[in-house]
This record gives C-alpha cells, sequence and structure tokens, in this order.
C-alpha cells in the first residue's frame, strides 16, 4: 500500500491557520506524526531575519507547497481542497498572462503543472478553464472556514 501523508495544522484563536508537520499512515491504519519546530509558551524564541524561503521542489522538480499568500499559503499542494488548486491556477494564470512578470513566468509554469498534476491525481483532471473549480456541479456548502471573520 503506497504511504498516504497528511499536512497538520493549528489555528490558534483568532489567529491563522499555520501548517505545522505531516501524519503519515501506517499500512496498520494508524498514523505517525512528524511535527517541525515548536515553541510553547507566552514568548517565542526571536526570529532571525532571513529571506523568504523557497518553496519545496519535488524530484521532478516541481513546488511542492502552495505560494506564500492566500487562505492557504505554503500548505502542500499534495491534499489541497480543488477549491484551493483552483485559486492558485489562476493566480499563475494571470501572472502568466502579464508581460511584465516574466522573471516569474518559469515559476509559475511549475507552479501550474504541480497543481494540474495534484488535480489529475485527485482524479478532477486538469483542463485550465474558469469553469469554478467545480467541474460545472453545485459549489459545496459553505464551511467554518468560509466565515467572514
Amino acid at each position: 500500500m503506497a504511504s498516504e501523508t497528511f499536512p497538520v495544522f493549528i489555528q490558534p484563536r483568532g489567529g491563522e491557520r499555520v501548517q505545522v508537520g505531516t501524519a503519515a499512515r501506517e499500512t496498520d491504519g494508524s498514523f505517525t506524526l512528524q511535527l517541525g519546530s515548536l515553541s510553547i509558551g507566552a514568548e517565542a524564541a526571536p526570529v532571525r531575519a532571513t529571506r523568504a524561503a523557497a518553496p519545496a521542489m519535488s524530484a521532478g522538480g516541481l513546488p511542492t507547497t502552495l505560494p506564500n499568500y492566500g487562505r492557504s499559503k505554503g500548505a502542500p499542494i499534495f491534499g489541497a481542497t480543488e477549491q484551493d488548486l483552483e485559486y492558485y491556477a489562476n493566480g499563475a494564470r494571470r501572472s502568466l498572462a502579464d508581460p511584465s512578470k516574466e522573471r516569474f513566468h518559469d515559476k509559475e509554469r511549475a507552479l501550474l503543472a504541480a497543481i494540474e498534476q495534484e488535480r489529475e491525481r485527485q482524479g478532477g483532471g486538469g483542463g485550465g478553464g474558469s469553469s469554478g473549480g467545480y467541474g460545472g456541479e453545485e459549489p459545496p456548502p459553505p464551511g467554518d472556514d468560509d466565515i467572514p471573520f
């Protein structure tokens, strides 16, 4: 059985959802949790100013995380919702259509390829159209993530 991995997030009260690690499903159905560096308490250790980290790349040279903007910034492409995939694909298409952003076109093409690959894996197909990401069907009802505050 192929190993499945899932992103693990926390969302502090009044804060933004942040990925803190990954969970891998074991063959017996249990999960192994791998967490990044965590700090608990009133004060976190000071963070040195660094350049923004480049998105992680797969062995095939495609990015494995979503860009650093939007609701799911920095989240893994693997397992992203169809709505998120369509949102970031539309952003990549807009950038590719803008000649003034030519220096970013290689990164946007790679992102679009990774998104289309994930859509295929999920069985939703690609297509690149602007059907709203629901394949002509009605969108799902609003959930907790859609609350405007």
